[in-house]
């Protein structure tokens, strides 16, 4: 078993931050840092704090755990550039992992679709994403991800808004005679909120640095 972490979640109320609270609770960590709409409470400092909020609260998080010099996920989607570039500033400082996705099996799929985009450089490409209806950024920030695969060419991204869905993301290769899909079907939100464990345990032992999902994954 892992050492108990005392962490914070900004956004603990949302879908996403309710998941990461409970997952963490079945590992024996200490939620003692909470922010929400409701207001902010804090018995302990943290060892690092999770933001699962949105981008407007973003300064508001930034500037917690620069004052208390705390370690930083960021789960949030649709960040600006600016938003983005303050990230890397920061993380001079503190460590961060930012990702727009905390699945493990997202990690392979974009493994995959670079492996198909060099074995098929001509084969016509698509991107479709649905999430559920309350998502606020279109395209998600995962099909971004996929789409950053492809910088030589312009690829079409297709956005659903439907129901409750946590996170669907088809890519699709066509050649003249066949066609490739590589899919990933999220079933839970638990899966980003296991993913956000694996990125804590990772991050606590780091002095600073901008870490990406895929470093917590495949790095050392």
């Amino acid at each position: 078993m892992s050492e108990k972490i005392k962490y914070g979640v900004v956004g603990y109320k949302g879908r996403l931050g309710g998941e990461v609270v409970n997952v963490f609770l079945e590992n024996n960590h200490e939620l003692v840092y909470k922010f929400d709409v409701d207001g902010e409470s804090q018995r302990e400092k943290p060892s690092v704090i999770i933001d699962c909020s949105l981008p407007d609260v973003f300064g508001k998080t930034i500037k917690t755990v620069i004052e208390n010099n705390i370690p930083l996920i960021l789960a949030t989607t649709g960040l600006s550039k600016e938003q983005l570039t303050k990230l890397k500033e920061i993380s001079t400082v503190i460590p961060v992992v930012q990702s727009y996705n905390y699945s493990i099996g997202i990690q392979i799929l974009l493994k995959l679709t670079q492996i198909a985009h060099e074995k098929l450089p001509d084969w016509d490409i698509e991107i479709e994403e649905t999430h559920h209806r309350f998502k606020k950024d279109k395209p998600s920030g995962t099909a971004k991800m996929i789409e950053n695969i492809f910088k030589d060419k312009q690829v079409n991204v297709s956005s659903l808004r439907l129901g409750n869905v946590p996170g669907d993301h088809i890519v699709s290769f066509g050649g003249l005679g066949e066609v490739l899909s590589i899919k990933h079907v999220a079933t839970s939100r638990r899966t980003f909120a296991e993913g956000i464990l694996k990125s804590a345990e990772f991050i606590v032992k780091k002095k600073n640095g901008l870490f990406s999902f895929t470093d917590v994954i495949f790095g050392d």
